[in-house]
C-alpha cells in the first residue's frame, strides 16, 4: 500500500489550517472537521457547524473561570456529523478537570461513529472508573445528509424543541410525538442512567427529524431548580411556561432573555448553581464541499498519518 509522505502531509495541512484561519475571522468561530471544541470554563458566544447556528453560554456558580458543567461540540472528518455534549459532574476543581479531559478525548475516539450509544457507554464507564464520580448527560448528534438530531440522555433534564412549523415549545424523549426510536434488541434492566452509577448500563437513542428554523436547546438543571416567590419548586413545567414568553425568533439572545424571564418571577437575582445553554438554531445548509487538498488532509487524520 502507498503511503502517504508525511511531509507533503504537514504542507498541505498547513496551507488548509491557514485557509480555515481566514475564513473563521471573515465569518466567526466555526468548527473545522476533526475538530473538538469547548470545555468546562465561562464562555457566551455563537459557534458554526454546518446546518446549524450554535449559541453556547456557561457562567459557573459565584463567578468563578470553571465550574462543573462541561460542554463540547465536535465536527466529524466529512463535516456530516456534528456532535455536542453537554455534563453536569458532581465535583469541583480538578476533579472536573480531569473528567473534561477523559470526555474530551472520548470525543474524539468516536467523532466520525455516527450511533453515539456506544459513545455513552464507553462514558459509563469511564466515569465508573473515577472513584464515585457521576454526571448527567445529554448527547445530540446531528446528521447532516438527512437533517436528524440524533439524542441520547444520561439522567439528564430533557432538551427543550421549537417547532417552527406548529410554533411552539415541548419537551422530548424518546416518546415524544414525530420520533423515531432507536431498536433495542439486547437492553435489559435499567438504562439511560447517570454516567458512572452501573456499569454497564444501556443508552438508548431517538432521533428526530429538524425543520428550517426550530430550535433545540440543551441546558443545565440549574434552569429547572429555581423557586418561585411563592417557594415552590420551579420544575419543568414553570421552565416551559417561561421559555414560552421568551421570543424564539432571536436564538443568539434566547439564553439571556429566559434568565431574566425567569429571575423576574423568582426571589433570586441569580441562579444557585452553573448555568449552562446550547442552542441549536437549525438553518439547514450543507456541509462545504472539500476540494483536493481538504480531502487529502482529512484522509490522512482518519488514517493516523497527522495529529486531528
Amino acid at each position: 500500500m502507498t503511503r502517504f509522505p508525511e511531509q507533503k502531509v504537514a504542507i498541505v495541512q498547513a496551507e488548509v489550517d491557514s485557509s480555515l484561519t481566514a475564513a473563521q475571522e471573515a465569518s466567526g468561530r466555526r468548527i473545522a472537521c476533526m475538530e473538538v471544541w469547548g470545555g468546562h470554563s465561562s464562555f457566551t458566544g455563537e459557534v458554526s457547524v454546518p446546518g446549524n447556528d450554535v449559541f453556547v453560554g456557561c457562567d459557573p456558580h459565584t463567578g468563578d473561570s470553571h465550574g462543573g458543567d462541561i460542554y463540547y461540540v465536535s465536527n466529524c472528518a466529512a463535516g456530516l456529523i456534528t456532535r455536542f455534549v453537554l455534563a453536569d459532574v458532581s465535583g469541583h476543581g480538578s476533579v472536573v478537570a480531569e473528567a473534561a479531559s477523559g470526555l474530551r478525548d472520548l470525543m474524539r475516539r468516536f467523532i466520525n461513529t455516527p450511533d453515539q450509544s456506544r459513545f455513552a457507554r464507553a462514558l459509563n464507564k469511564s466515569f465508573s472508573q473515577q472513584n464515585g464520580l457521576f454526571a448527567t448527560a445529554i448527547l445530540v448528534s446531528y446528521f447532516a445528509p438527512s437533517d436528524h438530531a440524533i439524542i441520547c440522555n444520561a439522567g439528564h433534564p430533557r432538551p427543550l424543541h421549537y417547532s417552527v412549523a406548529s410554533q411552539d415549545w415541548r419537551y422530548l424523549d424518546h416518546e415524544s410525538l414525530g420520533v423515531v426510536k432507536q431498536t433495542q434488541s439486547r437492553a435489559v434492566g435499567v438504562s439511560n442512567l447517570p454516567l458512572g452509577v452501573i456499569s454497564p448500563t444501556q443508552y438508548e437513542q431517538f432521533a428526530l427529524p429538524l425543520e428550517k428554523g426550530d430550535l433545540l436547546v440543551l441546558y443545565s438543571d440549574a434552569f429547572l431548580e429555581v423557586r418561585g416567590t411563592d417557594g415552590k419548586p420551579w420544575g419543568e413545567d414553570g421552565l416551559l411556561q417561561a421559555v414560552c414568553k421568551v421570543a424564539a425568533t432571536d436564538p443568539a439572545n434566547l439564553r439571556r432573555n429566559l434568565l431574566q424571564t425567569i429571575l423576574s418571577e423568582s426571589d433570586k437575582t441569580r441562579l444557585d448553581d452553573d448555568v449552562t445553554m446550547i442552542v441549536l438554531h437549525h438553518n439547514a445548509s450543507d456541509p462545504p464541499r472539500q476540494g483536493l487538498r481538504e480531502r487529502a488532509v482529512v484522509l490522512a487524520r482518519m488514517l493516523g498519518l497527522v495529529a486531528s
